[in-house]
């Protein structure tokens, strides 16, 4: 990594170098900004980094919304505030971006997000990472077009590689499969226009 041998870096040091965001993230019965500050520990007392990692991952409305704000008891285990799935994996999220890592892992990040939020986090995707490399892993074409450089796995292995538009051109496994997600799409349009 960046021109050195991994076995050369020290593991904590390497390790602090990424954060994730995974498909199965957990709930903390905890309050809201410990919660988020679970990505980053030394962020517990400060307000304005809990702060702005809830605003990047669109938290931050919900927040000003709760009894004590960030200091809001969350989960049902002790009487506190009970979210919802999306709610849940927003904070997830700002649990990811609160740590200053320069590898970001993002397992299927929308997987419980409605289709506003999970659009408008999309918008905004190359400005929240910007300054990361950004391992995206997704099974929605919808989500993996945007990236700039796109691996299709199968069997274990890289089977193909490019962008979005190479990886069309090329008309493979990937190109297949785009656009057999796409037509269920097409179709269910055509359906309510009909109807």
């Amino acid at each position: 990594m960046d021109g050195k041998d991994l076995r050369d870096y020290d593991l904590v040091a390497l390790r602090r170098k990424f954060g994730a965001i995974f498909q199965d993230f957990v709930h903390y019965d905890l309050t809201l900004g410990e919660n988020i500050a679970l990505g980053e520990v030394a962020a517990l007392d400060d307000q304005a980094r809990l702060w702005q990692a809830a605003r990047q991952a669109n938290v931050a409305t919900l927040a000003e919304t709760l009894p004590q704000g960030m200091d809001t008891l969350l989960g049902r285990s002790f009487g506190g505030q009970e979210l919802s799935g999306g709610q849940w994996q927003r904070v997830a999220l700002a649990r990811a971006f609160v740590r200053d890592c320069q590898v970001l892992v993002l397992d299927e990040p929308t997987a419980t997000l409605d289709v506003q939020t999970e659009y408008e986090l999309y918008q905004r995707f190359h400005e929240l990472t910007h300054g990361r490399m950004t391992i995206l892993i997704s099974h929605r074409f919808s989500t993996v077009r945007m990236a700039e450089r796109i691996l299709y796995l199968a069997d274990g292995r890289i089977q193909e590689a490019g962008s979005h538009a190479e990886l069309l051109a090329l008309n493979g496994e990937y190109a297949r499969l785009y656009r057999l997600q796409a037509s269920q799409y097409l179709a269910e349009s055509k359906d309510e226009v009909q109807a």
